[in-house]
Formats: C-alpha cells, structure tokens, sequence
C-alpha cells in the first residue's frame, strides 16, 4: 500500500492512459456495436476539435513530429549513457536519470497509443460501410467483371484527350487538392450520412520521395488526424488519393472502403479531371482483377479498349514507380526501404484484423459490383 501511495502522479497518469487503451482494444475486439457507437458519437468529438487544430498547420504536423521524433531518440539515448556512465559513482544519481529517461519514452509511447487507438485502432474494428449502408455482398461473373471494365474505361476514354498534357502526353494537374477534394467528399454526406461534416485540409508530404520508395501513395496519420500525400508521384494519382485519406479521417479505416469512397467522391465531382483521377485508379484495381481471373484473349480485349491518353497514363505511373527504384537519391537504397515499408504495412494491417493484409485493397471491385457501378447507380 505504501509503494501504490508513492507513486508520482506522472506515474498514474500512464497507468491511466494504458489502461484506458487497454480496455478500449479489448471492447473493441469483442463488440462490433460499441465501435459503431464510438465512430459515430466519439470520434467526431476528435476530429472537430484537434483535427480542426492540427488542420489549421500549412504543414503536415504528423511528419513534423515523426521527424522530431527520430531526432530526440537518436540524440537523448547517447546523453542518457553518457550521464549513466558520469553518474556511476552514485547509484541515487543513476537511477533518477534512468527514471527521468524511462518516464520521456514511456510519455511518447502513450502518447502514440492513446491517439492510436482513439483515432484508428477501434476504428478498424466497425461494421463495413458496405454493412453500415446495406450494400450486399454478392458473387460476381467474370461476365460482369468485364462489363465493369468496359464501362470504367470509357469513362477514361472520353476524359483522357480533355486532360492538360505535357510536350511527352503526360497528364498535368491544374486543379486544387484541398477545398475541391473536402467539397466531393462532403457531398456524398447526402447519401452516407458518415461522410458529412467538417474535413482536415490534406497536405503534401515533404520528404514525399521517401514515400515512393515505399510505394505509397498518401497516409493518415492517426496521431495528428491529418490526410497526408505523396506531392512527387504522377499526377493523375492525386485527386483520387487525397479523397482516399479523407475518407479515413472520417473514421473508415479499411483500405477498400476508402478506395471505394474516394472513387464516389471523384466520380461525382464537377472537376473532370477528379473525375479521370476517380475513373482511372478504378480501371486499375479491375484489370488487376481481369488478368487474375478472365481468359487471355478476354485480358486482351479489356486493353484493347483504352484509348492511347489512357495507355499514356497507365505507363506514365508504372515508369515513376520504377524510376524511383532505380534511383539513388535517398539515404537508404530504394530496395531496402521498399522491402521494410511492405512488411510493416503488411503487419500493421493483419494486426488491425485485416488478414490479407495490402491485398485487401483490391476488394474495392467487389464494392464497386456489388453497389452495382454501371448498371444502375451510375
């Protein structure tokens, strides 16, 4: 009893806050119906308050503090063997400095899981918004597959020549990232009801380089509820990505989901070339499907549809990714970064409950069918 009165109130402070996480996690696992409540009771709390904060930085506060972060590790851990090693004549003097030390990093870390799990971890564990807005999940033909294709690439067809092009044919952004992006998303709260409200302003990240080495496209970051992206990958890639991240901040978490979010908000937006963004990363995550599933001569008809602006684009992507591979711009090779970026996102996902891990990506085109894109919703 005695030891339980002396501890510091810093010290029952982060008893608390593991707790609090503790708990949560543990709810979160076995009831479904509390994570609704909290996403639709709870979590808007944060987001219309330290979101509207964090929101209000030009810069993107999340990697101003992953930076930060890195920096305080790699300098306190020398000062902290160096002050252990002047202070090891008195033991009192290191273990007040081992103390002060332990207290920092334990701080960061509940500082780091507390925002996680209020802004992510439940999250992951709701009912799907294919759940939540009664889309039914059905089997789909190869048929329908390609009958999804067709109409996704015409749509690209038609927008592609009316994109801004540069002396190689390559797509070239005009529009805005920020207020068009929050607009098309705050639309679809007609329809889904999640989705309407205040959203974060996205921003670039500025060391995007190192984010195509990992191949990603944007991130949110949980810990500061921003929408973040990769400002260096090609263009067309953009519009659809910031609405992706978007859709996170809104509290869906499943990569499908946020694809399928984005590509609504895209395609229903009065900017064409949101719309091309929309239509064009759709197209890709269904030909992925057509060559996975469909015969050959069935693959060679789906390509043979795209016009040649399309192609351009498709090829324009494929060659940054590559580019960036090659490349030895970055402080560690692109290679290495890729191969470690791959396995923690893997093992991040299958953590939060998503067992394919990246691949559930893909799963967007059952959305897509099951919403019934090109037949009766479109």
């Amino acid at each position: 009893m005695n030891k339980l009165k002396s501890l510091k109130k810093s010290t029952w402070a982060l008893i608390i806050i593991f707790a609090i996480c503790g708990v949560l996690l543990l709810i979160s696992r076995l009831s479904p119906g509390f994570c609704e409540a909290y996403a639709e009771n709870v979590f808007p709390i944060w987001l219309n308050t330290y979101g509207r904060l964090t929101s209000l930085l030009p810069f993107s506060f999340g990697e101003l503090l992953i930076i930060l972060g890195i920096v305080t590790v790699l300098l306190t851990l020398p000062s902290m063997i160096v002050l252990l090693v002047i202070g090891r004549k008195k033991e009192q003097n290191r273990s007040r400095i081992l103390r002060i030390y332990c207290l920092f990093y334990l701080w960061v870390l509940a500082f780091v899981l507390f925002t996680e799990t209020l802004n992510c971890f439940v999250l992951y564990r709701c009912p799907t918004f294919g759940e939540i807005y009664g889309i039914p999940a059905e089997e789909h033909t190869n048929r329908e597959l390609l009958d999804l294709c067709s109409y996704l690439a015409d749509n690209c067809n038609s927008r592609a020549p009316q994109m801004k092009r540069d002396d190689e044919g390559l797509f070239v952004l005009t529009t805005d990232l920020d207020e068009t992006a929050k607009k098309a998303m705050n639309d679809l709260g007609s329809e889904f009801e999640r989705l309407d409200g205040f959203y974060v302003t996205p921003k670039a990240v500025k060391n995007s380089f190192f984010m195509s080495q990992q191949y990603l496209m944007g991130i949110y970051f949980p810990f500061t509820l921003e929408a973040n992206y990769n400002r260096e990958m090609y263009p067309s890639n953009l519009p659809e990505t910031v609405c992706h991240e978007l859709a996170h901040t809104r509290g869906f978490m499943l990569e499908d989901e946020a694809n399928f979010i984005a590509f609504l908000a895209c395609t229903r937006c009065d900017d064409i070339e949101y719309q091309y963004s929309g239509y064009l990363r759709a197209l890709k995550y269904v030909l992925s499907q057509v060559r996975d599933n469909c015969t050959e001569d069935e693959i060679n008809g789906a390509y043979s549809q795209l016009c040649q602006e399309v192609y351009t684009d498709i090829n324009g992507n494929a060659s940054y990714w590559q580019s960036v591979q090659e490349s030895d711009e970055g402080l560690l090779p692109s290679e290495t970064v890729a191969d470690i970026g791959d396995k923690a996102m893997e093992a991040s996902l299958k953590m939060n409950g998503v067992e394919d891990g990246k691949r559930s990506y893909g799963r967007m085109v059952d959305l897509l069918l099951n919403y019934g894109i090109g037949k009766n919703k479109e």
